[in-house]
């Protein structure tokens, strides 16, 4: 027996949003690399950039949220968000910020490639924070990963030290950020939906942002009296930025929801094949 048409119908789903999220993740990345490269639009301010998504996802959350009502806030105190999601919030914007610096030092095709460490950094934090229990076989995988990438990075043409290590630092970040989700809110039952997410994070990710621009961009920002803001590129830039972080977090959700269905479909078909042979031992 098949696995049943809901079931299907949740998996199909599922890899759509991993196929949107994948497709609107290379227009982000190719997008902020044409803004931030001093080759292309020669924009090279990756603390403004992010800041500008984020206060366009704070915006765009809040009227769904508390104009439209698209969806419900979650019931949180001011104590469990200051414990809880500020963070997480700090930690995304340390992500953000050192990840999309890196577009100015290294290539697309090299950063990507430095990205697939990213299991190996949350596995590794998993374990020292003891959400994850230490197994060789799993460490072992993570290692011949990191060789990989190592070998990878020797022949980089364009190898930037600086640019790697903001890389390697942006991955540091995110895979925290992905242990602390897990620590500080999931173990407590705080479910958030892909817009109550930005709701909540992007303003507290704008916040920590704004401390780093006021010392490092701004002043740069204020001596270049020729800047005028393109609404054309930023918005289409922020649209898209926003568009990646549904898409990211709805397939997240959606995969966590036909897993469960996809195991209980092939249980339910393993049962019924047990059934059958059975019955077949008691004919003969």
């Amino acid at each position: 027996m098949a696995l049943s048409e809901g079931v299907v119908k949740k998996i199909v789903l599922s890899y759509t949003y991993v196929a949107i999220w994948i497709f609107l993740s290379f227009t982000v990345i190719v997008y902020n690399k044409y803004i931030l490269d001093r080759k292309m639009y020669n924009w090279p301010y990756p603390i403004s950039l992010t800041m500008i998504h984020m206060a366009f996802c704070s915006s765009i959350a809040y009227l769904l949220v508390r104009v439209f009502k698209v969806v419900e806030p979650v019931s949180m105190s001011r104590d469990l968000y200051l414990r809880s999601v500020v963070p997480i919030g700090a930690l995304y914007s340390l992500s953000l910020w050192f990840s999309n610096s890196a577009y100015i030092y290294l290539s697309v095709s090299f950063i990507q490639m430095l990205k697939a460490l990213m299991p190996v950094a949350v596995y590794s934090i998993g374990v020292l924070l003891k959400k994850d229990g230490f197994r060789s076989d799993t460490m072992a995988n993570m290692v011949s990963i990191s060789v990989g990438v190592a070998i990878a990075a020797y022949g980089e043409a364009r190898f930037d030290s600086w640019g790697v290590t903001l890389q390697l630092g942006a991955v540091a970040f995110e895979a925290t950020r992905l242990v602390m989700i897990q620590i500080l809110l999931t173990s407590k039952g705080i479910t958030l939906n892909p817009i109550t997410s930005l709701y909540y994070v992007a303003p507290c990710c704008l916040f920590f942002l704004s401390v780093p621009w006021f010392v490092v961009e701004y002043p740069l920002l204020s001596e270049t009296s020729s800047f005028h803001f393109d609404f054309l590129i930023f918005g289409t830039n922020s649209v898209a930025a926003f568009a990646l972080n549904l898409a990211a977090l709805k397939g997240k959700e959606a995969q966590k929801k036909a897993q469960p269905d996809e195991e209980a479909g092939r249980l339910l078909e393993d049962r019924e094949g047990d059934g059958a042979g059975r019955k077949n031992e008691s004919q003969t």
